[in-house]
């Protein structure tokens, strides 16, 4: 019954598989390796599903990347309180300011779209907030990327196959690319 519907996904999954760049996931490892070198930190930042993966991929950097690792999501009572209080656009700023964050730290984006002037700000002023600090940024994002792509110091852009499947493959390519990242940072 959906036979059709099942083998268009599955074949949009393997462009993407052709086409993504292996050079900014390359780049990405290094800046990983890097920052946990230095004893630095790593912070995803993610909305919507993209914060349940972002809760993920903190286990998995920490647990398996020996990197230490936060998500402001993970923390629904500041996160809410901030939102509350101070508003939405600023919750993740405030949240990395009383975290210190330092140039030796990396920002993670995990976004379908990357932020704008009209969506996520609390990305975009997050990350404006970042380039102040010297912190390195890394983005797994889709459409084109968005704010996060243009101030990233690698993007791993995941390619529209389909217009009207951009969110699932976006969030469901977040996790195929965060477990590359944690598994290369481990191999020799």
């Amino acid at each position: 019954m959906y036979r059709d519907y099942i083998e268009n996904y599955l074949k949009e999954t393997k462009q993407i598989a052709e086409s993504i760049s292996i050079e900014e996931i390359n780049c990405c490892v290094e800046i990983l390796k890097n920052a946990k070198k230095q004893k630095g930190r790593l912070f995803i930042l993610g909305v919507g599903g993209s914060a349940a993966n972002a809760s993920h991929a903190v286990n998995d950097f920490r647990k398996i990347g020996g990197l230490e690792t936060y998500a402001p999501t993970d923390n629904v009572s500041e996160l809410t309180a901030r939102t509350n209080d101070e508003g939405w656009d600023t919750a993740f700023v405030e949240w990395l300011k009383v975290s210190q964050l330092s140039d030796n730290d990396v920002i993670m984006v995990l976004s379908v779209g990357g932020g704008s002037e009209h969506a996520s700000l609390n990305i975009v002023n997050a990350l404006k907030y970042a380039k102040e600090k010297n912190a390195k940024v890394v983005s797994i994002v889709s459409r084109d990327g968005g704010y996060s792509k243009r101030v990233s110091d690698t993007c791993i852009l995941v390619p529209v196959v389909a217009s009207e499947r951009i969110t699932p493959h976006a969030e469901g390519w977040q996790g195929v690319v965060w477990h590359l990242l944690v598994n290369a940072m481990v191999t020799k």
